[in-house]
């Protein structure tokens, strides 16, 4: 949906061959997992449970400013852990291949409010399906947002800025809310459907156990330390929605990144779905560290690319499929994180106001916007 198509010099050929060599670096991967990979992610598992563990040992003690900031700090840390480069990817199903049912797909579930099974759908299903397709892939705006400039705007994207903080801070409940397709099954009154009201008392029950061990349970076992404890799992909580918001922006909304229209993907190939994950797609820049904080997400183009290839293999990953966009003459978006946030909150804030120059649309182009 750009006024100049950035792929334009590719034929159709080309396309196909550049899928064609996005199957062999897959295949690669897919024929070298092993005990090495295995083993790495039973590390992080056992790594993040006892630093959970020993967080909330430090909690206990809350009460003591010292002890309040090392238990805080660690259980963010282990919050950001088991949801981003443990529960995404296992969700994903990067390590089904182990056939370990206790790291399986099927099996898993995570510290989040959203239940597993109503994320794999949103997220895996239709966010990888139809990444960056306005009115197909709600994950872009989560429903609240104008992305791009040949929306149409109206009054209440004006508040599109506040709408996204209070959205990043609550970011887990705004992922809930996406997965239940709430704003749609509301305004078509399907409160009394059968299924939406299934997955609805699923969201419940979940928000119920999960309130229940961060707010009641853990604070009840501090003791003395009760008030405390109770603002340190808030805090946690806090930091990890900021903090994955973050990534997932970065890796869908800085400048650089396209949006495509649905009728883009009619008779889609392979070669063309590959080559919109790869424009569709923004990576983050940084250390080892900074990559496994994000849980590899930092590697957003590989991950759209293989969304089921394990995490820990992304790294080497990029450097081959970054060849590959320069071999094709395509743009590498990617950047320190502080720049591509800056980028995806200056973004948030530009599609807040109207276009300065209005934008001529053909009839088909206007009713496409106006459904999405």
């Amino acid at each position: 949906m750009t006024a100049i198509d950035p792929t334009a010099h590719l034929t159709a050929e080309q396309i196909e061959e550049l899928g064609r060599e996005l199957d062999a670096i897959r295949d690669e991967v897919i024929a070298s997992r092993g005990e090495k990979d295995a083993a790495y992610i039973r590390k992080v598992i056992s790594a993040q449970r006892k630093l959970e563990l020993v967080s909330r040992g430090v909690l206990l003690f809350s009460f003591f400013p010292p002890a309040w900031i090392i238990g805080t700090a660690g259980l963010s840390v282990a919050k950001i852990m088991d949801n981003m480069e443990i529960g995404h990817n296992i969700l994903h199903g990067q390590w089904d291949w182990m056939r370990d049912p206790k790291i399986h797909s099927t099996t898993w579930e995570w510290d989040h409010v959203s239940p597993a099974d109503q994320w794999k759908h949103s997220h895996n299903e239709l966010h990888h399906t139809y990444t960056n397709v306005i009115g197909k892939d709600n994950d872009l705006g989560y429903g609240i947002m104008r992305v791009d400039e040949d929306q149409r705007w109206y009054p209440f994207h004006l508040g599109q800025p506040v709408w996204n903080f209070i959205n990043a801070c609550f970011f887990e409940y705004g992922i809930a809310a996406y997965d239940l397709e709430l704003g749609k099954n509301l305004r078509k009154r399907r409160r009394k459907d059968p299924e939406f009201r299934a997955r609805a008392k699923a969201v419940g029950r979940k928000i119920r156990k999960q309130v229940l061990k961060d707010y009641v349970i853990h604070p009840l076992l501090s003791g003395p330390s009760f008030l405390t404890t109770l603002a340190a799992t808030f805090t946690a909580n806090l930091v990890r929605n900021l903090w994955s918001h973050s990534v997932i922006m970065c890796g869908h909304f800085p400048e650089g990144v396209q949006v495509f229209e649905r009728r883009s993907i009619k008779g889609e190939t392979r070669g063309q779905w590959y080559l919109r994950q790869m424009m569709g797609s923004a990576n983050i820049s940084g250390s080892k560290a900074m990559h496994f904080m994000t849980g590899n997400l930092s590697h957003q183009i590989e991950h759209h690319l293989f969304p089921d290839l394990p995490s820990n293999r992304y790294a080497e990953v990029a450097v081959k499929v970054r060849a590959l966009f320069e071999k094709y003459e395509l743009e590498y978006v990617s950047g320190p994180l502080p720049k591509q946030v800056f980028s995806a909150w200056r973004k948030v804030f530009r599609l807040s106001l109207p276009n300065k120059k209005p934008k001529v649309k053909t009839p088909d182009r206007e009713r496409e916007l106006a459904a999405a």
